[in-house]
């Protein structure tokens, strides 16, 4: 037991030992890439050199071919004039004589000749061309062949050896005349130009070939590389051109290779210094360990325990329930409107927020409970220890409530924003639950909070199963139903559409519009409003095919309305994003042939927040400049309106039943409303207000100039609607843009 300790020493010895070969054996593999990086990526540029040489080569071996073929065509024209007697149907040999000698020194080709139809010299001659012409005749006749098979009398040029040098051979006929004449007796020029020699050395200089020569074998040297000629017609080798590559890659290679050497001598000059230091190291990295060991349990912008850290707690608490002596709560905060901060002031305005909120809720609590931040703008609270009968936390639920209420200062104070949260919760009950469990009851508390007007708190009780059941069955079956169009075939249950009546202010307050309201006829449930179910859909990916069903009956039923009389349709803010619903809506208005100007879609703007911005502004464009009006719903209880109408293009807003309530009860209720009609007649924007019940109300709205009423004054959601006659008078006004007051 002496030794034992001396052990953690030599522990950690051992350790830094295999911490310092690992950075050694690192170092050298870090210096073995880079250097087999240098070598690949020299080699790689190395052979991309040799390519574009060796196609630089074979360009220009195909430039010399069409030259020598441009080149035919002139010497053929030049002999043809040089005749100053031509018999088109006899031409005499003596014509032209010294003509070759001339092409010879022009053209620089090695030799010419001017042949007859049987292959022979047209021109006297001396005996030594005439011996060179007799040995490469047999070489040179099958071009004259190849001549004669062509459609069009274009010169033939080919690559071929020619007294065992690579030459570039060609053919073209002489027109003498313009009589036709029979090939027989028609004469032919013949010129070829060997390739190797003076020409070589022209060739190397130009593309840039070092030491290029020309051998008939390729017998290249270690640091040269070869080019192989082929003869046109038969494809065999005629000879080899031979240079000395111009290689970048092994230059750039040479001259790193200093700067790796040293690079190597400070990796070992490191790791010197590293085993000096080691010891300071280890402590370090103790110390290092433990801040991250706590990083992983904490979230980085709030300094919250994360979902890690949550989960451990409460799985500590359901173990604790079996002493049976304390209960502990569990609720799941979820903040509302975070996503218009964020979207409006920026990320940093919206990080500053969860900051702000997580200090306002931390300032709540007891020593012993735990707040954690799960991700986004959720949020976990653990109240342990807690009597069975202790009803406190409703309390301290409420008081959370209360504070995120208030308005949050960001950004220095150069913005202001207001949210508020939703609270579900739950209470651990038995020892056997999970925290999967747990989470999922307060879950559904959640749901329930938020689906039911939020900024509340709600606690779980059997009842919300019994709910959430509820909308499983309700969603399975709304899936079933919209797969039918809308309509059960085997019983007069599913959606229909209800229409409630838009009446202009002007006297008699005709009806200028409807907008149309689903219902869902159901067998068990009766009929449901679409609170009950709009949100299943949305939630489920249904919102679209729902919102079309709706779309297609209400503009069906429109058609039969007076021509001046308008609908208008609901749009979730899901069916905004969706890049083929400007093509949907506009196939509807196509199948039903309602006209795109009596359809108006409205939007709330939490439509507006919840989409993002630029496919609003695009899929909103769009639909107006098909034609189609965009309304704003529940205007003044979102946020960041105004900006809302100059951006998003809107065509009428419509009052708030909120504000047409505080009508003859509220002073302010009617400031209120008198300042959205006088914005709206500052934009030029038409205005419906919702919710009017009362006569006083109808009064005043008339009176302050908003032009359309909308409530249960005028008519109630029918399915039939009585659509009435138009005033024609208020109809005029109407069409001229101008309010009716």
């Amino acid at each position: 037991m002496i030794g034992l300790p001396l052990l953690r020493p030599a522990l950690k010895w051992t350790s830094s030992g295999a911490l310092l070969t690992l950075i050694a054996i690192g170092g050298v593999v870090t210096i073995g890439l880079v250097l087999a990086s240098a070598i690949w990526a020299s080699r790689e540029s190395d052979l991309a050199a040799l390519d574009r040489q060796r196609e630089l080569s074979n360009t220009r071996l195909s430039t010399q071919i069409e030259r020598v073929a441009h080149e035919l065509d002139l010497m053929a024209e030049g002999y043809a004039s040089s005749i100053s007697t031509v018999d088109e149907t006899n031409v005499s040999p003596q014509d032209g004589k010294g003509f070759s000698h001339l092409i010879k020194s022009i053209f620089g080709y090695d030799q010419v000749f001017v042949i007859d139809g049987d292959g022979k010299l047209a021109l006297e001659t001396d005996a030594e061309i005439a011996s060179r012409y007799d040995w490469a005749k047999p070489l040179l006749l099958p071009l004259l062949t190849r001549l004669r098979q062509q459609d069009e009398p274009l010169p033939v040029v080919e690559l071929m050896r020619l007294e065992g040098r690579p030459s570039i051979a060609g053919i073209k006929a002489i027109t003498l005349g313009s009589q036709p004449v029979a090939p027989t007796n028609r004469l032919y020029l013949i010129a070829y130009r060997y390739i190797d020699g003076p020409a070589l050395d022209a060739f190397s200089r130009e593309q840039g070939l070092n030491g290029a020569r020309f051998a008939r074998a390729a017998d290249p040297d270690i640091e040269e590389v070869t080019f192989e000629i082929r003869a046109t017609s038969t494809g065999e080798p005629i000879g080899f051109i031979i240079w000395t590559p111009d290689l970048p890659g092994s230059r750039v290679v040479s001259r790193l290779l200093p700067a790796l050497a040293a690079s190597a001598l400070i990796i070992a000059s490191l790791l010197a210094m590293l085993m000096l230091l080691l010891k300071k190291s280890m402590s370090e990295l103790t110390d290092s360990e433990q801040k991250a060991r706590r990083q992983s349990l904490h979230d980085a912008l709030t300094d919250l325990p994360n979902r890690i850290l949550f989960g451990r707690r409460l799985t500590d608490c359901l173990e604790d329930q079996r002493l049976n002596v304390t209960r502990s709560v569990v609720a799941l905060i979820d903040l509302d409107k975070f996503k218009a901060v964020n979207d409006t002031f920026g990320h940093g305005a919206g990080d500053e927020l969860l900051t702000a909120v997580a200090d306002h809720i931390r300032a709540l609590l007891g020593p012993n409970d735990t707040l954690a931040r799960l991700g986004g703008d959720e949020f976990a609270l653990l109240l342990p220890d807690r009597a069975k009968t202790d009803r406190s936390h409703l309390e301290l639920f409420q008081r959370i409530i209360t504070s995120l209420n208030a308005p949050f200062p960001l950004l220095d104070g150069k913005v202001t924003a207001t949210i508020g949260c939703s609270i579900g919760a739950t209470s651990l009950t038995s020892a056997r639950q999970t925290t999967s469990e747990v989470l999922h009851l307060a879950d559904i508390a959640l749901y329930e909070a938020k689906s039911t007007g939020r900024n509340r708190c709600v606690e779980y009780s059997a009842r919300l199963d019994s709910s959430a059941q509820m909308r499983a069955e309700l969603k399975s079956e709304l899936q079933t139903l919209l797969s039918t169009g809308g309509t059960d075939p085997q019983s007069e249950f599913g959606l229909e559409v209800f229409f409630q009546t838009i009446h202009c202010t002007a006297p008699g307050h005709a009806v200028s519009g409807a907008e149309a309201l689903v219902r869902w006829r159901h067998e068990t449930h009766g009929l449901l409003t679409p609170d009950k179910f709009i949100t299943l859909a949305e939630d489920s990916g249904m919102i679209h095919e729902l919102g079309m069903v709706v779309l297609e009956r209400a503009c069906a039923a429109a058609t039969g309305w007076d021509s001046t009389q308008f609908v208008s349709v609901n749009v979730s803010p899901l069916q905004l994003r969706r890049p083929d619903y400007v093509d949907a809506v506009v196939k509807v208005l196509e199948q039903t042939g309602l006209a795109a100007e009596r359809l108006e879609l409205e939007l709330t703007e939490t439509a507006l927040l919840d989409a993002d911005e630029a496919v609003v502004s695009d899929t909103l464009a769009r639909l107006r400049n098909a034609g189609i009006k965009i309304a704003l719903d529940d205007f003044g209880t979102g946020y960041s309106s105004l900006s809302h109408l100059v951006r998003f293009g809107i065509d009428r807003i419509k009052i708030d039943r909120s504000f047409v309530k505080l009508l003859g009860s509220r002073a302010d209720g009617a400031a209120v409303v008198s300042a959205i009609v006088a914005l709206s007649h500052s934009l030029n924007l038409s205005t419906t207000a919702e919710g009017v019940e009362t006569e006083g109300q109808r009064d005043f709205l008339v009176a302050a100039g908003c032009n359309d009423l909308q409530g249960f004054l005028l008519s109630k959601p029918v399915p039939n609607p009585d659509m009435g006659v138009v005033d024609e008078a208020a109809t005029d006004l109407r069409s001229s843009g101008l309010s009716i007051a």
